[in-house]
């Protein structure tokens, strides 16, 4: 048998500073084994150059090399199903403990139930903690012990809790003295699970004091560099702190910036309390709509050829870059949904293959909360004009001449639909199924 160790499982928390359940395992009494596992069953479907894969390999990289430099240890990369390198780790090591950090996605929930299952048949504990989130689960909740479904109300009784409690940090410098003392654990490049280097890269985040205070005026306008923050492939994977980036919010004291950090905390709580989310309506009876689901059309949105400008320069601002401002995000799900009537578990199932900051709950909520069929309390009949968001928030067209520069060429297609007509159709095919 080889040395007892307690092992630290790296999965949306790819940082060893403010790491909670990384602090739990260096503050036990065995060296910490830090690892990672690249699960095939998430990433087989992805393609080649996925730069989201290639962003967790380097983050991950960086990791190993200040462990190698600064702790004369490292990092452990396996390939394989979480359960098959567990039998091999435990096979390896005389394993004391497993610590992970939490992870609210169905998919997750059974991987980690599983592991759960086999440790305890070994007679190892499996512990985890929360660190990507302020409150999960059930720490906020009504009075009456059930979840909030709309967000105002959330969003009021986690700043009372907030406001209560404080922000505790988990520094784990003075802890790192207790990592295995290992420089050499095994590593597996990117060419040998079948992915090679993305040209896309994850773009590093903004999160100077002027952009928090100016948020509410600048995040709404898709032209303007400086606008927003990037944040959301780091919080994603955990590259930074939601704890150290909270700390930034309250300093400035913008409210609005606030608020959209505790948007993400609201949609995990809503996936963790109903994960039937996923493939279902949020609110049933929308899955009684007759969706028309036109394959030539959709392939029309995808590609940016829609005849609205700003709906297309999101679409190719998506496919060239992985990323997509938000203000645009809402218009193109819209316009597929209600202007096209075509199924949102089609636009999601898109986004989620393109987008670098891609997270299951914000991308069904958000999804949802376009079709109507989500949390939101908004009547279904909340329908953008394209035309009417272009003039209010891209007027100058400097982010549409960006993406779309073919704008005034003989080549860029008309509107594919008129959009009174497409409203008029939407409202008259979502009353039918709403009875």
């Amino acid at each position: 048998m080889g040395k007892k160790v307690a092992v630290f499982w790296f999965r949306r928390d790819l940082r060893l500073h403010d790491n909670r359940g990384l602090l739990e395992a260096l503050s036990g009494a065995f060296p910490v084994l830090p690892i990672f596992i690249f699960d095939p069953h998430i990433l087989h479907k992805l393609p080649p150059a996925d730069a989201r894969v290639t962003f967790i390999h380097q983050s991950l990289q960086k990791i190993r090399e200040s462990l190698r430099k600064d702790h004369q240890s490292s990092l452990a990369l396996y390939w394989g199903s979480p359960r098959e390198v567990f039998t091999k780790i435990t096979a390896g090591y005389a394993v004391q403990c497993v610590h992970t950090n939490h992870d609210y996605e169905p998919y997750a929930r059974e991987r980690d139930a599983s592991i759960a299952e086999f440790l305890s048949g070994e007679g190892i504990p499996f512990k985890t903690y929360k660190d990507q989130v302020i409150y999960e689960k059930d720490e906020v909740i009504k009075g009456d012990g059930t979840p909030y479904v709309v967000y105002t109300p959330y969003k009021n009784k986690w700043k009372e809790r907030f406001h209560a409690e404080g922000l505790n940090t988990y520094e784990t410098g003075p802890k790192m003295g207790n990592l295995a003392k290992d420089r050499d654990l095994p590593f597996i490049p990117l060419e040998d699970m079948g992915f090679v280097s993305a040209q896309v890269q994850v773009p590093n985040y903004e999160i100077a004091p002027d952009l928090i205070r100016n948020y509410e005026a600048t995040r709404n306008f898709p032209a303007k560099e400086r606008g927003t923050s990037h944040l959301g492939p780091h919080l994603r994977f955990g590259t930074v702190s939601i704890r150290q980036i909270m700390q930034k919010a309250i300093a400035v004291e913008n409210e609005v910036f606030w608020n959209e950090l505790i948007w993400r905390e609201f949609f995990m709580q809503i996936l963790w309390h109903f994960p039937q989310t996923v493939k279902t309506s949020f609110r049933p009876k929308y899955d009684w709509i007759p969706w028309r689901n036109s394959e030539a059309e959709f392939e029309r949105w995808k590609t940016g050829q829609t005849g609205y400008p700003l709906v297309d320069a999101g679409m190719r601002e998506l496919n060239q870059t992985g990323y997509m401002h938000n203000r645009v995000r809402m218009l193109a799900a819209s316009f597929l949904c209600k202007h096209l009537l075509i199924d949102w578990r089609w636009g999601e199932t898109y986004f989620a293959e393109k987008l670098l900051d891609y997270d299951l709950s914000a991308n069904v909520g958000n999804w949802q909360w376009a079709a109507g069929s989500g949390v939101d309390a908004a009547p279904y009949f909340r329908i953008f004009n394209p035309m009417a968001q272009m003039e209010k928030f891209d007027k100058q067209r400097a982010y549409i001449h960006k993406w779309v520069p073919d704008l005034q060429e003989l080549t860029y297609p008309p509107p594919m639909i008129d959009h009174k007509m497409a409203r008029e159709r939407c409202l008259k095919t979502y009353g039918e199924a709403m009875g």
